[in-house]
């Protein structure tokens, strides 16, 4: 019996074992072969999105690459894959979700920095370097949570959630540093001009 007729034959778990010891790709082919499907299916389910669920079904299967080898499945293959390719999925939408979040709140920032009179009348750039200067000093001048949640969140773009997780803030509190931080940074800015 060739390999690959061997690999066939062989039951979902028997091939997580010999992948777990071999780390032959072509076990993980045939497990692909096996359950495109219901990846594909599940991610359909939640994406609604034909060309999201086919790419989708692309990352399950890459992680796979990785999560067989560090987790034991002594079980059902099936439902274990189902659960990676619905944790998949909603982490895409998440993403998404976050992606939205943080347009949607940079665009109401912008407005509020361009009504903001020491913007108004900028023509050249050492003007707007001044008021980057200005800036950056009035960053400084925050409280310490603030001025955190302020430089994670308009100057690496993080979304809110990001920010609480790498404070350790909670959600609550990182959107209020964020307004007060907002409000402060406007009250100096406009002191200054």
């Amino acid at each position: 019996m060739s390999q690959l007729n061997h690999i066939k034959s062989l039951a979902d778990l028997d091939l997580v074992s010999l992948y777990k010891d071999t780390g032959d790709n072509k076990i993980i082919g045939e497990l692909f072969q096996r359950y495109t499907h219901l990846v594909l299916g599940v991610s359909m389910k939640y994406l609604k999105d034909e060309d999201k669920a086919q790419d989708a079904v692309m990352q399950v299967f890459e992680k796979m690459l990785v999560d067989l080898k560090r987790h034991t499945i002594t079980e059902n293959f099936k439902g274990w894959l189902y659960m990676v390719a619905k944790n998949n999925s909603l982490m895409m939408l998440r993403g998404e979700k976050n992606i939205r979040e943080k347009q949607k709140e940079l665009k109401k920032d912008s407005v509020t920095l361009m009504e903001s009179s020491y913007l108004l009348h900028l023509d050249n750039e050492n003007d707007k370097e001044v008021v980057l200067t200005m800036l950056e000093d009035c960053i400084k001048k925050l409280n310490e949570q603030q001025k955190m949640a302020v430089e994670l969140f308009f100057i690496q773009e993080k979304c809110y959630n990001e920010v609480a997780e790498e404070t350790g803030f909670t959600m609550l509190e990182v959107k209020s540093y964020i307004q007060n931080g907002k409000r402060n940074l406007k009250n100096c800015m406009e002191a200054k001009a």
